[in-house]
């Protein structure tokens, strides 16, 4: 009989984290004719593709919320709790915001040992500490896939939060972590990656970010979004969109974790970078940029980086107190003026 130390918590679903999302294209099809009540008080809803719903209490206070869950994308159950936590808060973080409570949400078979749920959970909520913030409670059913996340409520300033589509012409664009987690961990569950990059997929995605998050509310910043399951690419296209700009990345300033990109030239992929691939390409210009990179750019990230859109004048020195504290932080585009053509022009 198989010890229980042995059975991967990847193996136990069929897709892993936030490449378990459904494609934005699809999504928005979704979501296209449904009613919404109107009430002014709703700041941001899910009809502006932002990272958190906005909604003002009082002259002084909104509060910020999200709810985000996912199949595990590691095998070590602890692990996962803090990735399927840190992902979650990262929406409240994106939107400037500071978390203050967080409900469990979680599905478990039946045949899930009960110290393995135990160790998601305190992975959870053990991250929830580091952020300040409260677990007060949650939801439980049984699901043949194990699923964990939460629901974060934060609170904000009516006039001091941001979202993903105020972005101005002539504003830098930082990224504060590096990619290929996605591909990462695909090679990691066909047990191909080394260690070492694994490691630093992990660290990257248990990686709060809130030190990024407490760094440019000092500044002149104008957007931002976190990158997760709808790659660099959906996430920058969504800011391009809603600012009615156009987006320049330099590809050689963006990190790369070590092996993705050989993994990328071997067809290593996740099956949610082809539906990335599939809603964003059509408005990118990928010029001369090597296939294997444009794979990178479309990998699903999980508990990714904040995409950060910073006025030119105060673009070096946030960048510089975001390398004090972060894992990755590099200026890696600029926003233009929109002349009809590609949204996103990739050098």
């Amino acid at each position: 009989m198989e010890n229980k130390d042995s059975i991967k918590l990847t193996k136990l679903s069929k897709c892993s984290g936030c490449g378990a999302k459904v494609g934005a294209g699809v999504l928005a099809q979704l979501l296209g004719d449904l009613n919404v009540k109107h009430d002014e008080n709703l700041l941001v809803g899910f009809d502006k593709s932002d990272d958190a719903c906005v909604y003002k209490v009082s002259d002084d206070l909104c509060i910020v919320q999200t709810v985000d869950f996912f199949p595990p994308i590691a095998d070590d159950p602890y692990t996962f709790g803090q990735i399927a936590a840190a992902n979650a808060l990262s929406d409240i973080y994106a939107m400037g915001a500071e978390p203050k409570t967080a409900l469990n949400i979680m599905c478990v078979p039946k045949s899930m040992d009960n110290e393995d749920v135990h160790k998601i959970l305190k992975g959870g909520y053990d991250k929830v500490f580091e952020a300040g913030a409260v677990v007060s409670g949650g939801h439980s059913i049984y699901d043949d896939e194990p699923k964990y996340g939460l629901c974060v409520t934060g609170f904000a300033h009516p006039k001091k939060f941001y979202t993903n589509s105020g972005a101005k012409v002539g504003d830098k664009l930082i990224y504060t972590k590096p990619l290929g987690i996605g591909i990462i961990t695909t090679a990691q569950k066909a047990d191909i990656a080394s260690k070492e990059s694994v490691q630093k997929a992990v660290e990257a995605m248990t990686f709060l970010n809130k030190s990024a998050r407490d760094c440019m509310v000092k500044y002149d910043v104008h957007a931002c979004t976190d990158v997760t399951g709808f790659s660099m690419m959906g996430h920058s296209l969504e800011m391009a969109q809603g600012s009615n700009t156009q987006i320049k990345i330099y590809t050689d300033n963006i990190d790369i974790i070590d092996e993705a990109t050989e993994f990328a030239k071997m067809g290593i992929l996740p099956e949610g970078m082809y539906r990335n691939r599939t809603f964003a390409e059509p408005y990118v210009n990928v010029g001369d940029v090597p296939l294997h990179i444009q794979d990178v750019l479309f990998d699903p990230q999980t508990s990714g980086g904040l995409l950060i859109s910073v006025s030119e004048s105060d673009a070096d020195a946030l960048l510089f107190d975001l390398q004090q504290c972060t894992l990755s932080s590099n200026i890696i585009g600029e926003v233009e003026e929109y002349t009809g053509n590609e949204r996103i022009i990739l050098i």
